[in-house]
């Protein structure tokens, strides 16, 4: 296999993909990703939102000499992400827990991410604490044509005139190297009281999605889409499985469908995230059927994978082999993240000369 730039160069044996003598094939090959940045906050307070421990006066002591070592950390690992292929940044990278616009612009002008010249969608959401969801794309391998967000309206279930304010889904279309995609950034309802007690709310956000989704398919039966995120969920709950009907095998996705590669994944016991000595793969990134077939010529699902390479994990403690999160148990860590970035290849054949 030859790597260069964007370029990968595959040989295809007999029968690997139905052809019945070796060929050499060459393609573009992009990364898109996902990445929850654990708490990406700036050290000014908002007095809207519920931002008070991440001050400098606050239970976190977030000055801006950690601020900064936190923004140099998280550009040096999206800096890495699919690279090992691509010898490239993600061409696209959604992200969540961040604070604001202001903090997204200080990660993209990191020197390590300054010269692959990323642009920004970001929208203010009504969650309390003051977090969004955003999308990174680098300028000269995506072009934008529309952006929106769509509200998820959830109320207390004893309550019913109480609302829970919570993140927005960031929907953005545009195209890649000449390709429509469509891409749904997500931080779905934690499980916060408890993952049966908050069920409703993750069950809500997949409806979202997936209502957000049809919307794009009642123009477009054939549209690629990419819905990412933090879902708070499993590939196997209930959410994703069920209402957001994403298919384990590709052979199950019929037009209109959904794949999930991230299940294989999780059956093989790897995750994004470690609670009580167990892994979970709630950072997950599903594509359409327009996303599967075998005719590359333009972009094609190739695989996904997690990006939980050494450095990213703990080496001690009680938390040996955890994501190697910044902020633990009041103290500032060093660390990067209590989340696995994950990510997705998506491949084009380079036309013949």
């Amino acid at each position: 296999m030859k790597i260069s730039c964007f370029f990968l160069t595959f040989i295809f044996f007999l029968g690997s993909i139905g052809l019945y003598a070796q060929h050499k094939k060459t393609y573009k090959i992009n990364t898109i990703a996902f990445y929850n940045l654990e708490n990406l906050f700036d050290t000014e307070d908002d007095p809207i939102t519920y931002d008070n421990d991440r001050t400098p006066d606050g239970k976190d002591h977030w000055t801006v000499p950690l601020y900064k070592d936190k923004l140099k950390h998280m550009a040096a690992v999206i800096s890495k992400i699919g690279s090992d292929i691509t010898k490239n940044a993600p061409a696209l990278l959604g992200v969540a827990e961040i604070e604001n616009r202001k903090v997204l612009e200080d990660l993209i002008n990191e020197p390590i991410l300054l010269p692959k010249d990323y642009g920004i969608i970001h929208y203010d959401s009504p969650d309390r604490r003051g977090i969004d969801v955003g999308l990174l794309y680098q300028k000269t391998l995506f072009k934008p044509t529309q952006s929106k967000v769509h509200e998820l309206l959830l109320y207390d279930l004893k309550d019913t005139n109480k609302r829970i304010y919570t993140r927005d889904q960031l929907v953005v279309s545009g195209y890649l190297d000449g390709d429509l995609i469509h891409l749904i950034v997500n931080h779905w309802p934690s499980r916060s009281g408890g993952e049966a007690r908050s069920r409703y709310k993750r069950e809500k956000a997949a409806a979202l999605n997936a209502t957000i989704i049809d919307s794009i398919f009642d123009i477009n039966p054939y549209a690629k889409i990419i819905t990412m995120g933090d879902l708070n969920d499993n590939p196997d709950n209930n959410s994703v499985k069920k209402i957001l009907a994403a298919k384990s095998e590709k052979q199950q996705v019929h037009l209109k469908g959904l794949y999930n590669p991230m299940y294989t994944l999780a059956k093989k016991g790897l995750g994004s995230l470690a609670w009580n000595d167990s892994w979970h793969l709630f950072d997950q990134i599903i594509v359409s059927k327009s996303l599967l077939g075998k005719d590359y010529t333009s972009y094609r699902f190739y695989k996904a994978g997690i990006y939980n390479q050494s450095y990213l994990t703990n080496v001690r403690g009680k938390y040996k082999g955890y994501p190697y999160r910044s902020y633990a148990g009041g103290i500032y860590t060093g660390g990067y993240s209590d989340h696995f970035p994950v990510y997705v290849y998506l491949i084009k054949e380079v036309e013949s000369r």
